[in-house]
């Protein structure tokens, strides 16, 4: 694409985006479903589109906006007008005043400005839209949720979401309207990945795996926890990630027992273990991962011992997890598989024994999904696993008494025959964790 042509993604064809819209419009019937691109954040950064709405487009343009009639089974996008002195400045973008080439390259069937949206909707009495709030940079939904009760429970905030805020614009244009949730839609169609979509987080669990190599490489006594964050950002940067796709969690010694810990400003003692979880955004899709490993290069006996034993549960994981197969089935089937394992292992206090039997007991290791969001939208657990779904694999084993959290996390995705795991570049057995650090 020359340099005078908006930007727009390479990814996806337009045709994979159309059938996700064609899907849309089966669900609501004779329904509108209108989505909101994300706004201008103001800052000199890069933009990056809400998970939605680039999943039903592509575009990534600040103030877009799209609306799907599944009566007619008609796409119209919203663009901006084009803004000339913006593009001498930052270059050309998608924009409403070249509707044909907008068409062409997205596959939507007409381009409007935004003021059009109030008349295209005034007659509507059904109006689809996303309730849940709307995923930007480094955000998933749960953290979203969280700043959204912080914010409620601000005496001297409170302003409403900018869900409830589109709501309410909506319903001053289509005041006869119906309102209804789009995002248990969008949440069932995300959960399982298309083979561009795989193809794309590949690329990024092999980051992922490659930035913890290069951090366990460095990793010495008297180092910062975030030096290793700085070697992960330039593995990411230099292969041409836009970022993170969240803030890392580089928690040595006793950081490890808060599971989100995001300071990263220790000084790393040697018999300290070191956590590390840290992926990056690869053009909207991200990864997850959880390595240990000693900072002085050699891991402590109680250290082989617990870590060591969550690592055999994850590898009896691996092999087990197939589709077709409930959470509840493979959890049993990977419990009766470690039962004899945990029964001889060498266990050197009877709190570390009683943690890994609550560990391979329970249904802990199968967290969330995992996608355009590192906690990604759509709930797998009570159905049978299916081809393209992609969670974290996290067993974890807490030791309370002496507050020791121990775990390790891969993410995979469920294949016909099997599973494979897209951060398995990272090694996962202790001796090959040694020897890796022992070479540099």
């Amino acid at each position: 694409m020359g340099s005078s042509q908006p930007h727009y993604q390479t990814d996806f064809p337009s045709g994979e985006f159309e059938r996700r819209r064609e899907r849309i419009c089966q669900e609501i019937g004779d329904a509108r479903a209108v989505v909101a691109g994300g706004p201008a954040t103001g800052a000199f950064d890069l933009f990056r589109q809400t998970n939605e709405f680039y999943y039903l487009c592509g575009v990534e343009v600040p103030h877009a906006y799209l609306m799907l009639n599944g009566k007619m089974r008609w796409t119209t996008l919203y663009l901006p007008r084009r803004d000339a002195k913006l593009e001498r400045s930052e270059g050309a973008q998608l924009n409403s005043s070249d509707p044909e080439y907008v068409c062409r390259v997205t596959g939507v069937d007409e381009v409007k400005p935004l003021e059009k949206l109030a008349e295209d909707i005034r007659e509507a009495s059904r109006i689809f839209t996303p309730h849940a709030p709307a995923e930007g940079r480094e955000a998933c939904r749960d953290t979203l949720l969280h700043a959204r009760h912080q914010i409620e429970s601000d005496p001297w905030d409170g302003r409403p979401s900018t869900e409830q805020w589109f709501r309410q614009k909506l319903a001053s244009a289509a005041p006869q309207a119906e309102f209804h949730d789009l995002s248990p839609i969008l949440d069932e169609m995300r959960l399982i990945k298309s083979p561009r979509e795989v193809e794309l987080m590949r690329r990024a669990g092999k980051l992922t795996a490659q930035a913890v190599i290069e951090a366990m490489k460095i990793t010495r006594p008297g180092h910062f926890e975030f030096e290793l964050g700085a070697v992960a950002d330039y593995v990411y940067l230099r292969s041409g990630a836009r970022g993170p796709g969240y803030r890392p969690i580089i928690a040595s010694g006793p950081n490890i027992w808060n599971a989100h810990y995001y300071r990263n400003d220790r000084l790393m003692q040697a018999g300290d273990l070191v956590l590390m979880d840290y992926a990056p955004d690869v053009n909207c899709y991200t990864s997850d991962i959880g390595r240990m490993w000693p900072v002085n290069g050699t891991y402590l006996p109680v250290q082989r011992e617990l870590y060591g034993f969550v690592v055999e549960y994850q590898k009896v994981l691996l092999r087990v997890i197939r589709p077709k197969q409930t959470v509840a089935e493979l959890a049993q089937e990977a419990a009766e598989v470690m039962g004899p394992i945990w029964a001889e292992w060498a266990w050197s206090k009877p709190e570390y024994r009683e943690a890994g039997k609550k560990m391979i007991e329970s249904e802990v290791a199968f967290t969330h999904p995992v996608g355009m969001a590192v906690h990604d939208v759509g709930a797998y657990k009570q159905a049978p696993l299916e081809p393209g779904l992609v969670f974290a694999l996290d067993p974890q084993m807490w030791v309370p008494e002496e507050e020791l959290y121990i775990r390790v996390e891969d993410t995979i995705v469920v294949t016909p025959d099997g599973v494979e795991s897209l951060t398995r570049l990272a090694p996962l057995e202790l001796d090959a964790v040694e020897q890796l650090i022992a070479g540099h």
